[in-house]
């Protein structure tokens, strides 16, 4: 591994260089494994530890198919995703190996008693598979985590509706928070030449999430002057969806759970901010009775920020929690566009507000390769930035999942797999020296 490393690092090597390279028979990942899946049982979710239950485990390197490569991963980055694998939630992410295994015989590679994680990476090719046309040995990349297998005629207008769409990392074994990936080689995009590796791999499924959900005409196709409600506007999901609205043209009005993540959401442009335990909305009296005087009040106060003005869209991910009051304070004929439920999956609202305000709801779940790519490129040019703000050794990604699972973060939280410090991989100076302000908004 260190020759990989120091050939990476030293930017000399040429892609026969790197395919010179020897592989080595193993590399270390987090993983869960399948063992420990019951131990958790009768406790909340919010007392299930990551640190207990992800290890750092030593591997060996996943056969390499058709249409594949081989990435050394220098830098990934934690998802909520990565939390439900470590908390075993809604279900343990074993059930998604199985049945992928049982589709095929190269996919059963990744139905192990080990699930290697991680949805996001930023690296270089080591090895691609036969069928591989587009990427070389050496080609520095970053991955979105959409795998699909493309052989229904379903998924091609839109790949997400692939019936064999699954996410990477996540839904299939050989993920991005460790030394060494397996992908598909239509999950590959080039890395931004201004940004480390570290700030590479903080964009990619949460950037790429935000763009078709909010962007794209397959979630709410937003457009200049749109009020844009964006909850968790700070976190890693809405800090790129502010993001999007600001460069957009549209109206974010950015809802925020303290101070520190209002003056945030400042920075990067927005002026409508609620800071919803400042304001003391409860949206529901009990576990079981929603408060609609709350949205009422709520309602209220996004007017007041908007000149009078509902908003056009509710850019939504809370879930359980926060679902009515999405609905009801959606202007007639607006949309709620969902793409998770961190606070609850069973989402209950007042229909007539919907059906008799003409509103839509859309599902949204990540992106299709188009989509993520159009995101990715706007990362490249600089319109939009990463939102990393604290990044820790791969040997502590159980300490940086448990600061997801816990919101004990801002924006992103990375990880450094091969690359043994941060701000290396920086190819294009003069572009960064341009954004590094922005580059470093969510840094403490």
């Amino acid at each position: 591994m260190k020759e990989i490393v120091d050939a990476i690092v030293s930017t000399e090597a040429t892609s026969d260089d790197y395919a010179a390279l020897p592989l080595p028979d193993s590399y270390r990942g987090v993983a869960v494994r399948k063992a420990d899946t019951g131990m958790f049982d009768g406790l909340d979710s919010g007392v299930k530890d990551p640190r207990k239950s992800l290890h750092l485990m030593d591997t060996p390197v996943p056969e390499l198919g058709p249409g594949e490569a081989l990435v050394a991963v220098m830098a990934s980055s934690v998802n909520y995703n990565t939390v439900w694998t470590s908390i075993f939630e809604p279900l343990p992410t074993f059930g998604f190996l199985e049945r992928y295994g049982r589709t095929s015989e190269l996919a059963k590679r990744h139905d192990l008693p080990y699930h290697i994680i991680g949805s996001d990476l930023a690296g270089v090719v080591l090895r691609t598979g036969p069928g591989v046309n587009s990427w070389r040995p050496g080609d520095e990349v970053v991955a979105h985590c959409l795998s699909v297998e493309l052989e229904s005629s379903d998924g091609h207008n839109d790949t997400m509706l692939d019936p064999e769409q699954r996410i990477w990392g996540f839904e299939t074994n050989f993920g991005g928070l460790a030394e060494i990936a397996l992908v598909k080689s239509n999950q590959l995009m080039p890395k931004p030449d201004h940004l480390s590796w570290e700030e590479a791999a903080a964009p990619g499924l949460v950037n790429s999430t935000a763009y078709r959900q909010l962007v794209s005409r397959n979630g709410a196709g937003m457009k200049q002057g749109d009020n844009v409600l964006i909850w968790g506007a700070s976190g890693g999901l809405g800090s790129y969806a502010t993001q999007f609205a600001l460069a957009g043209g549209a109206n974010p009005i950015c809802v925020v759970s303290s101070d520190q993540k209002a003056e945030i959401c400042r920075s990067m442009g927005a002026e409508a901010i609620i800071d919803r335990n400042a304001e003391g909305y409860r949206f529901w009296e009990d576990e079981n009775t929603q408060d609609p005087k709350e949205w009422k009040r709520f309602g209220k106060r996004i007017r007041e920020l908007t000149g009078g003005e509902d908003v056009d869209i509710v850019f939504e991910h809370p879930g359980r929690e926060t679902f009515g009051a999405s609905v009801f304070v959606t202007r007639k004929g607006g949309t709620i566009v969902t793409c998770a439920s961190t606070s609850g999956y069973v989402h209950e609202y007042d229909n007539r507000y919907l059906w008799m305000s003409l509103k839509r709801i859309i599902g949204s779940h990540f992106a299709n390769y188009r989509e993520a790519w159009e995101a990715n490129r706007l990362i490249a040019k600089g319109k939009i930035h990463p939102t990393l703000s604290k990044v820790y050794p791969l040997e502590e990604t159980g300490q940086a999942a448990y600061d997801v699972h816990r919101n004990l973060h801002q924006g992103k939280v990375g990880v450094l797999c091969l690359a043994p410090e941060e701000g290396l991989g920086v190819r294009d100076h003069d572009k960064r020296a341009r954004h590094i302000d922005a580059i470093n908004r969510f840094r403490p």
